[in-house]
């Protein structure tokens, strides 16, 4: 096992490793429908490639920048956006990018009547259903499947999950605690207490205990709406993996723009940040071996069946050498931050769990990212020992709320796959935005798409003998790189 284990870990390279408004299905309960079954090579609608940008779009020599046309149907909210393949990493572009408004009617059943069509945008004047702006980001990873069915369905996974929201989300009283059996609550049935009749009164013993309840926001609603959507997605694509030939797995990075406040889910190590006014606030953060060290052995501890017998949940700083047994050796396990001394045991020379530094950090010597989307079928190196055990799905959801603060023209959201921040700081990508919005007018649409596709074309670098060089004439990304560049104010940008 562990000259299989070296075999791998030296095969390691940098990197993770091996449209018009959607409506999803009014009141069927069945999860949205995949892709045709072993989809190939494509790049998101809303680019609206010809076949010979197609095929630019794939040069893995070339590596030109791909970007919605001026003279082509515009992104919602003026969004930008930029895209380039990676450099021969892998056969094709493994990125996939959504950008949608989606509209949501509250679920029905036997009891209700349907509710109407349309969106009410800020559910002003009506209660016919809400819509939310949509961007996401997939970064896939041992083959494209699971990225391209994530892209296109995700976003009809977050409006089912809303549609029982509707009304609470529109009336500003507190949530219920349950819903009736008709999920449509109505704003005069909202505090009164879910008895199974109207009339009984409550045991003596009973009535202490709705004091405890505890305050849940609308905002949190959404919240554990969005991370719901993902596990649904996961499962969808464990579900359909063989019919449809769902290859990989894929991290996401999704942003969805509903009531006034933005929420920015994050599951892998695409990374999003908001400039405003010069200042950077950071809207996500990775999720790799390093950053999940101590959730990872705290799994191991409790379930050592998962480590095959070949691993150790422990870290040390190297590996251990069989002449070191007996020896005392700096370790730490899950439930330290620090460092202490160990005196070193036979099982402490198996494979450790984690292994490897920064963008080399393996799980099980594997994958190098903790969360996303897929991967099930994904195995430890010529062994039987599965790894998606070790791997969540469940995004971390941060919220902005747009309401508190005057956005001018120039204060944007920017999302990006790790092949854009593998090479470009925050502090870069903040200079670059601003230096190219500078050069054009408040009102020019265009502008958000030009910053996209600069940040793209300054992380790629140029094509030089020795690769692709940055300015500073260090390596360029060699990685796929997607990049959505979102106005926060300005004319228009709410509409």
């Amino acid at each position: 096992m562990l000259g299989r284990v070296r075999t791998a870990v030296a095969q390691l390279v940098g990197g993770p490793g091996p449209a018009p408004a959607a409506q999803p299905p009014r009141d069927s309960p069945a999860p949205p429908r995949g892709p045709p079954a072993g989809g190939g090579f494509s790049r998101p609608a809303f680019l609206q490639l010809s076949a010979e940008e197609l095929r630019r779009a794939g040069d893995h020599a070339g590596r030109a920048v791909q970007s919605p046309r001026e003279t082509r149907r515009r992104l919602p909210w003026s969004t930008g956006y930029a895209e380039v393949i990676n450099a021969g990493k892998s056969q094709h572009n493994e990125d996939q990018a959504c950008c949608e408004v989606v509209l949501v009617d509250r679920r029905c059943s036997p009891r209700c009547n349907p509710a109407p069509k349309g969106c009410t945008g800020e559910a002003e004047g009506g209660r016919g259903g809400l819509c939310f702006h949509y961007w996401g980001l997939f970064d896939g990873h041992a083959g494209s499947g699971a990225a391209v069915m994530a892209s296109k369905l995700l976003h009809l996974h977050i409006s089912d999950q809303l549609r029982d929201l509707v009304d609470i989300l529109q009336d500003s009283s507190p949530p219920p605690l349950c819903l009736p059996s008709d999920s449509r609550v109505l704003p005069a049935e909202r505090n009164r207490a879910p008895l199974a009749e109207a009339d009984a009164e409550l045991p003596n013993d009973a009535l202490p205990r709705f004091h405890l309840e505890k305050a849940v926001s609308c905002e949190s609603l959404v919240i554990g709406a969005i991370e719901n959507a993902f596990k649904r997605m996961d499962e969808q694509i464990e579900r359909e993996q063989t019919t449809r030939l769902v290859a990989g797995g894929c991290c996401v990075l999704a942003v969805v723009y509903l009531l006034g406040k933005v929420y920015v889910a994050n599951a892998g190590d695409s990374r999003a940040i908001i400039i405003r006014n010069g200042e950077i606030i950071p809207m996500s953060r990775e999720f790799t071996p390093e950053t999940e060290r101590q959730r990872l052995q705290v799994l191991g501890f409790l379930r050592p069946e998962l480590l095959g017998n070949e691993f150790t949940h422990l870290e040390f700083p190297r590996r251990i050498q069989h002449k070191e047994l007996g020896k005392k050796m700096l370790y730490r396990d899950q439930n330290m931050n620090g460092w202490a001394y160990k005196r070193i045991e036979e099982d402490d020379l198996k494979f450790p769990l984690i292994y490897g530094e920064g963008k080399k950090a393996r799980v099980m010597a594997t994958i190098g990212v903790t969360r996303g989307l897929g991967d099930h079928d994904l195995k430890v190196y010529n062994s039987n020992i599965y790894i998606k055990p070790f791997l969540s799905c469940v995004p971390e959801v941060r919220v902005y709320d747009l309401t508190q603060y005057e956005h001018c023209p120039d204060d944007v959201l920017v999302l990006a796959t790790d092949g854009l921040w593998d090479v470009t700081s925050d502090r870069e990508v903040a200079d670059v935005v601003t230096e190219v919005l500078m050069g054009y007018e408040p009102n020019d649409p265009c502008r958000y798409t030009m910053a996209a596709c600069e940040l793209v074309v300054r992380s790629r670098g140029v094509l030089k003998e020795r690769g692709w060089r940055l300015a500073n004439d260090k390596l360029g990304s060699g990685d796929d790189i997607s990049v959505f560049v979102i106005p926060l104010g300005g004319p228009g940008n709410y509409t």
